[in-house]
């Protein structure tokens, strides 16, 4: 019998087919539904990317004045999702206040839904719960950011773009259209990347015929971990604790000889460089130019320069999007729920497409503990089992 060929991580495995993303080899492009993101970036609004993801196509402008009628109706943070969020402890982190809030969503969405097959929902249904999610997303992380301050709910507005109205929920001041600009490209970006472990996840979750919150439930527990959304909260502090360009060098030694795994740096799918870095890099130069922080761009490089140098590994998204949330204004525990609110648009585009040519998702696995084995010699009765309890207790 030959051994079976177990691929760790499932790396190089092809699970299934999917239309919403790929990265294109030759040109080393993230794709979204054959578009390539950094085209996307640079002249989509986020709605308009959300909906390409979830219909195949960029909108028109009437769709788009639509999708924007229907994520303004649903911008406001519910008063049961915010009584809900605030039974959680403030040192709670960020992450699990977004997955209560999108369980209550979901709890509250679903009531009534009778067996749980009748929750998983319509194609139509689903949609609709997509753009529901999407729309408050920005005033749950907004909240979330707020309450660890000490002050209170910004109410959106409806004159804003999804972009600014998340910025004015979260600082309550109105934007520059720089900053607009730079955290709508990293919205875009964000966005979609294939089956990376949290999208496999909601697609897992989807294939039981499960309901789309819990698949997105489940995605932001993926998420969660930093060797996937924590990590670009993980690149802020190693640059709070580099402190200065002067002192790259140095700690690099340190790190490295201490082999500490430099967040930032590396990819799954990418070995010549993660395609949206580039686009990231020029916003958050726009912002480095637009608070006058030299200062940060000079780490920034530094830390690159060297480690490229020494371990001919590039950097990943969250290299560039760490120091650029942390120019905006975004406390560090908030960088990975700005990910979930942007990434819900394509957990939701693969949970659709999963539901649509379903297959219950079952691998299997090789058994490597002891072979079949009988219980043997003597077993203990339950007097004899209290009584030793009982002598456990009182020595």
């Amino acid at each position: 019998m030959t051994d079976p060929d177990i691929r760790k991580g499932l790396a190089g495995v092809v699970a299934d087919v999917t239309a919403v993303s790929k990265v294109n080899p030759e040109t080393n492009s993230l794709l979204y539904r054959g578009y390539p993101v950094q085209e996307l970036a640079a002249t989509q609004p986020f709605e308009a990317v959300a909906y390409l993801l979830w219909n195949g196509e960029l909108p028109t402008a009437p769709q788009l004045a639509e999708l924007r009628t229907l994520e303004r109706e649903h911008r406001a943070l519910p008063g049961d999702v915010r009584a809900a969020i605030d039974l959680l402890p403030l040192e709670a982190h960020p992450m699990d206040e977004v997955r209560t809030a999108v369980s209550v969503i979901g709890a509250l969405d679903t009531a009534g839904s009778g067996s749980v097959l009748d929750a998983s929902g319509s194609p139509a249904q689903n949609l609709d719960r997509s753009i529901r999610l999407y729309a408050v997303l920005p005033a749950i992380v907004a909240y979330g950011q707020r309450r660890r301050r000490g002050q209170g709910v910004v109410e959106p507005r409806d004159d804003l773009d999804y972009a600014a109205n998340f910025l004015w929920m979260t600082f309550g001041e109105d934007p520059h259209e720089a900053v607009v600009d730079a955290f709508n490209r990293s919205m875009v970006l964000y966005a979609e990347h294939s089956f990376n472990a949290s999208t496999f996840t909601a697609r897992v979750v989807t294939s039981t015929l499960s309901d789309l919150y819990s698949a997105v439930v489940a995605a932001i527990g993926a998420l969660k971990g930093p060797l996937h959304g924590g990590a670009n909260e993980a690149v802020l502090h190693i640059m709070d604790e580099i402190g200065d360009a002067a002192n790259v060098v140095p700690w690099l030694d340190r790190a490295l000889a201490e082999k500490r795994k430099i967040m930032g740096f590396g990819h799954r799918v990418y070995k010549k460089g993660d395609s949206r870095v580039p686009t990231m890099k020029a916003a958050l130069d726009t912002l480095v130019e637009h608070y006058d922080r030299a200062d940060v761009a000079e780490l920034y490089e530094a830390l690159e320069r060297e480690f490229v140098s020494r371990k001919g590994i590039y950097p990943n998204l969250d290299y560039p999007s760490g120091p650029a949330y942390n120019l905006i204004g975004f406390d560090t525990l908030t960088f990975t729920p700005l990910f979930i609110a942007s990434r819900v648009t394509g957990w939701t585009a693969h949970i659709m497409e999963q539901a649509a040519s379903n297959a219950l998702i079952r691998p299997l696995s090789a058994y490597n503990g002891p072979e079949e084995r009988h219980i043997a010699g003597y077993v203990p009765t339950d007097e004899e089992l209290a009584a030793a309890e009982r002598a456990a207790e009182a020595g």
